[in-house]
């Protein structure tokens, strides 16, 4: 799977798609798709990516509350 890194619009490899779709996790390790060389993998901050048509990732990945109103009721 790849994701954009927003700030630059560098494609990312996830290497780690539990961590991403975990919303309890922050950060998922993955490696980013620039140049010839394939770098070492690293942690990205989901806050900071998006899917490459430039959408935000789903709320059930990065918010571990997003059905708190739903359970209340």
């Amino acid at each position: 799977m790849l994701l954009k890194q927003c700030s630059t619009g560098h494609l990312i490899e996830v290497l780690d798609q539990k961590a991403l779709f975990d919303p309890s996790e922050p950060r998922f390790q993955g490696r980013l798709n620039v140049g010839e060389d394939m770098p070492e993998p690293e942690l990205f901050e989901k806050k900071d990516v998006c899917f490459p048509s430039g959408e935000s990732l789903p709320r059930c990945w990065v918010d571990i509350h997003y059905r708190d109103k739903e359970i209340r009721h």
